[in-house]
């Protein structure tokens, strides 16, 4: 932690040695060279220690320490001055004053996340139907065609494939793809949804793959699409009943006598 907020590093430094975790605290930055010795899986810290330069600090750490998360935690800030931290490559913000639990449970989330990129070197690619998922990249194709995932997307279907048709409950899997518990009422999760659908459907539009179960969550599992004009799956032989026997020959109508 690079932080000199006295009490809130006493705070958060005796959850973290509750919970177990190794942590040390500068009250200023340090040389990189130092950071890298010391092994970290993150850091934490707070652009007021910074000094002026604190913006091109943020961007050095987070360039020249890549395997190391990064979390900003910081007093009040602008929507601007966040983005401009992310987009230096932060792996998240948090805004003082905050939970010294929920800071932990960023942390978490950022070193898992690390650590799921780390094992996908080398990975080999999930194949589902058409769709082929290269974690490597973070990345779908269908047929050498890019579905064109965020991040976020892929993270979540590679979630909801992972499960191996199972049926995800939404909190469950706001939980594991955001790292975070969901709040009552939010649809972030339906959102995204509803995007891998949309872009799904523009590559493979014979399949469907997420299938929702209402009131629960999404299972995932490749299936052709019904094809309308038959009502029966593609590539499937409409299921029909026994032929009917054909009806019995009627009896000829008796001629008619021929009038006088």
């Amino acid at each position: 932690m690079i932080d000199s907020d006295t009490g809130f590093v006493r705070t958060l430094g005796n959850r973290l040695q509750a919970a177990g975790w190794m942590h040390r605290v500068l009250a200023s930055p340090v040389p990189f060279d130092a950071l890298a010795a010391m092994q970290l899986n993150a850091v934490v810290v707070d652009l007021a220690v910074l000094g002026p330069h604190g913006w091109g600090y943020l961007e050095r750490l987070c360039s020249q320490l890549p395997d190391v998360g990064v979390v900003v935690c910081t007093g009040p800030s602008s929507v601007v001055q966040r983005v401009r931290g992310l987009r230096l490559g932060a792996d998240d913000w948090v805004s003082k004053p905050c939970h010294p639990d929920e800071l932990m449970a960023r942390l978490e989330a950022v070193v898992r996340r690390r650590r799921k990129v780390a094992s996908r070197l080398g990975a080999e690619p999930t194949v589902v139907g058409e769709l082929e998922l290269h974690a490597d990249q973070f990345q779908g194709y269908v047929a050498g065609e890019s579905l064109e995932l965020t991040r976020r997307e892929f993270e979540l279907i590679e979630l909801l494939a992972q499960a191996a048709g199972q049926v995800l409950e939404r909190g469950e899997i706001y939980q594991r793809v955001w790292g975070y518990e969901m709040a009552h009422g939010d649809r972030s999760v339906d959102v995204f949804v509803r995007k891998l659908r949309a872009k799904l459907q523009k590559v493979s539009p014979t399949w469907r793959y997420i299938h929702t179960h209402f009131g629960i969550g999404y299972r995932f599992a490749a299936e052709r699409a019904v094809r309308e004009s038959q009502g029966a799956p593609e590539g499937r032989e409409p299921v029909t009943g026994p032929e009917p026997e054909p009806p019995a020959p009627r009896a000829p109508a008796p001629r008619e006598r021929a009038r006088a």
